[in-house]
């Protein structure tokens, strides 16, 4: 490579383009961090210039930074194009600033000014071939129509909150506002001679350092070795980077796989922070985390993300456009773990383990249960595995037992099912969770969860969510299957039935005894005295006594708090509370509805010897779905009736020990449409005890091979060639 220090003169001066490649990251440089300190940075070279003394001895060049480069070959005729490798955000950012100088020097500067930054701005139309080459830098897919916006002449709707045009037009002002400034502090001369002085510090004291690249260097490792450490660039952004330098070795359409794979990628919810646990992290370097977990199963750590991804690039078989199919497609069934409905076992999963429980290291088996078509993992099985795995959580959480070996058991039941195949991933998860002995894995039991839930302080104990959660799936239990009345209401507020502060007025019956104060003070937190009401409620019960008769005699306005939540909730866990105790509420109505409170608990969240709503006994005859148990299978363990039969039956009637074929043409073959996970998945080919298409092509005494999703073609050849 070759290193030298230019001005942005020397940079832009001749006709040149300085391509971003699509799958560079977005512009997202901002005010407070880069554009305000560049702009006091540029001004003060400027107010240096309008010195006396700057005639006789100039100012120092500020250093903006690196950007490195790579020549690319272009026909005779075109404008010479450089590929931005580094310094994408750097260079766009001083074409900004050149160009809103540039535009405050056409209102109020010399026209000479003007034009000596147009240059630098502009490639001549006359010799440009399209629009676009027009610009001299010309930014990635998702940043263009920003970019337009910002260098053109006029306004474009719907671009005002696009962080290039926020970012010239800050620049605008705050040229505009140094340069007419009038005020004491103003620096010497008038607008034109500042802003004269500002263009010379643009044009010729900025310096950057340009390094080229030669035909022999790789621009890859440059850029991971300029980048991955101490960079803020994501793992996710060295991962993108490391597929399209992979694809367009491969010679792969880059255009085409960047706007049909990547794109969605590329938006702003990926980027955004999530929490998790006291950390904040992208939600795409998340995704990436769990996705390489279930892929590899063993646990990556955060820090380890592009190491491991590109560790298993290398030492892989699939090209770039396969790995972007299957991301792509995994990517969206992460999206859709947080957007399954209430009702359904996958959204009950999310909002009780990964959201009140804060549990998301479960991701990785979660994402592999979800990313499968109903056709390979059972929706009975997916159920099983879920309702097992929440059942563990939720039982260990509540009986306060640690979750941390959890990212370890995680791995342990990614090897279960993948041994397993989907077929039986929710026989192979509950087994799995019911055969740990270990302190840390222990799958808590029925005696362990009522004797803790009987006396536990639940209220102190466990988060706001937590406790939230756990009433209302109560309320869901006591509402009955769905159809039989909604779901409860989310965001309730936990209430304590004798109130926290029992001394203003439910004190008279223990008032002079120690003992009996003590015992009503520790039944205050316990499960059997905490409900649910809505936030407009629960100021109105406070610590109102619990019938109307002593509320009248205590003098307070209004009703008791059992006529209160008799008229004002619909819970049933209400009603059932009012109208099974007319009189009074003691500590021995506390112990009962506890009891009774566990007893639903443990039947929402059972063991799997235990039968409960939504749960099985499983047994080593358990039929788990057509094509992936017992049933439909031969005397010799093959099954011949499933989905994929005419294709069995073609297979066994060839004779040459190889056919590459479409997946339309398997699809032909078979009579049906191949599954979704056939188009999106590799292992769906390899999987015999997963996949009734790989079954049904090993039965019939051939195996895949070559499969690319991309290109949807796959090779058959012969377990036993000659045979």
């Amino acid at each position: 490579m070759q290193s030298n220090t230019y001005s942005p003169t020397a940079i832009f001066g001749n006709h040149t383009r300085y391509v971003v490649p699509l799958f560079q990251r977005p512009y997202v440089w901002n005010r407070d961090k880069q554009w305000e300190p560049l702009w006091h940075d540029v001004r003060s070279v400027a107010e240096r210039l309008l010195e006396p003394r700057a005639a006789i001895a100039p100012p120092a060049p500020h250093f903006l930074g690196a950007v490195v480069l790579d020549q690319q070959s272009m026909p005779t005729g075109y404008i010479a194009v450089r590929r931005v490798i580094d310094g994408q955000q750097r260079l766009t950012t001083l074409q900004l600033l050149l160009d809103a100088v540039r535009r405050v020097v056409r209102s109020h500067g010399l026209p000479m000014d003007e034009q000596a930054l147009r240059i630098l701005v502009r490639n001549e139309a006359q010799i440009a071939n399209d629009s676009s080459e027009v610009f001299k830098v010309w930014p990635t897919d998702r940043d263009r129509e920003g970019f337009q916006a910002a260098m053109g002449e006029d306004p474009v709707p719907g671009q005002e909150a696009s962080p290039l045009v926020r970012a010239h037009g800050f620049f605008v002002e705050a040229a505009t506002s140094w340069a007419l400034d009038d005020g004491e502090e103003a620096s010497g001369g008038s607008p034109r001679e500042r802003l004269s002085a500002l263009v010379r510090t643009v044009r010729d004291h900025l310096r950057l350092v340009v390094i080229d690249l030669e035909p022999e260097d790789n621009a890859q490792v440059i850029f991971e070795t300029l980048n991955h450490r101490g960079s803020p660039l994501l793992a996710a952004d060295l991962i993108k980077n490391l597929l399209f330098q992979f694809a367009e070795r491969e010679g792969a359409d880059v255009e085409r796989l960047y706007r049909d794979h990547w794109a969605p990628l590329d938006g702003d919810r990926w980027r955004e922070e999530v929490s998790q646990g006291r950390r904040k992290r992208p939600r795409i370097d998340m995704f990436f985390q769990a996705w390489l977990t279930m892929r590899l199963r063993r646990e990556v750590l955060q820090d380890r993300l592009f190491v491991e991804f590109r560790e298993m690039v290398d030492g892989g078989e699939a090209t770039a456009a396969a790995l972007m199919a299957e991301i792509a497609a995994d990517a969206q069934a992460y999206r859709d773990l947080a957007e399954a409905p209430y009702h359904s076992v996958e959204g009950l999963f999310h909002y009780r383990v990964v959201r009140a429980l804060d549990t998301a290291v479960v991701a990785p088996l979660h994402l592999w249960l979800m990313r499968w078509d109903e056709s390979d993992l059972p929706r009975e099985q997916r159920d099983l595995a879920l309702r097992a795995l929440e059942s563990w959580i939720v039982r260990r959480s509540l009986c306060r037992a640690t979750v941390k070996d959890i990212n370890r058991l995680v791995v342990v039941l990614l090897k279960a099912v993948h041994e397993a195949g989907p077929g039986r991933a929710g026989t192979a998860v509950l087994r799995e969770l019911e055969r740990q002995t270990a302190a840390s894995r222990y799958w808590i039991d029925d005696e362990q969860l009522r004797t803790i839930l009987r006396t536990a302080p639940l209220y102190r104990q466990l988060t706001r969510p937590r406790m939230r959660m756990l009433l209302e799936a109560v309320e869901d239990s006591l509402r009955g299957p769905w159809g039989e009345g909604e779901p409860c209401p989310r965001q309730l507020t936990v209430e304590h039935v004798m109130p926290q502060q029992w001394t203003e007025h439910w004190a008279e019956d223990v008032l002079g005894d120690p003992e009996a104060e003590q015992a009503r003070e520790e039944h205050v937190h316990v499960l059997g005295n905490l409900t649910l009401v809505n936030d407009k409620l629960n100021p109105a019960l406070s610590n109102r006594p619990w019938t109307d008769e002593t509320t009248a005699a205590r003098g307070i306005n209004g009703k008791g708090k059992r006529s209160l939540l008799l008229e004002h909730s619909t819970l049933k866990l209400n009603a059932l509370l009012a109208v099974g105790h007319e009189k009074e509420w003691t500590e021995a109505d506390i112990d009962r509805r506890t009891e009774e409170l566990v007893d639903h608990i443990v039947r929402i969240w059972p063991r799997p010897e235990q039968e409960g709503p939504g749960t099985a006994v499983v047994t080593e005859n358990t039929v788990v779905g057509e094509g992936h148990g017992t049933a439909g299978r031969s005397a010799a363990g093959v099954d011949h009736h499933g989905k994929y039969r005419e294709l069995w039956r073609w297979l066994r009637d060839q004779e040459q020990d190889r056919i590459p074929m479409g997946f339309s043409e398997v699809a032909e073959i078979a009579g049906v449409p191949l599954s979704y996970s056939a188009y999106n998945h590799m292992p769906h080919w390899y999987s015999y005890e997963g996949s009734a298409l790989c079954r049904a092509i090993h039965d019939a005494g051939w195996r895949a091979t070559k499969v690319r999703l991309d290109a949807r073609t796959v090779c058959f050849v012969r377990s036993d060639p000659g045979k």
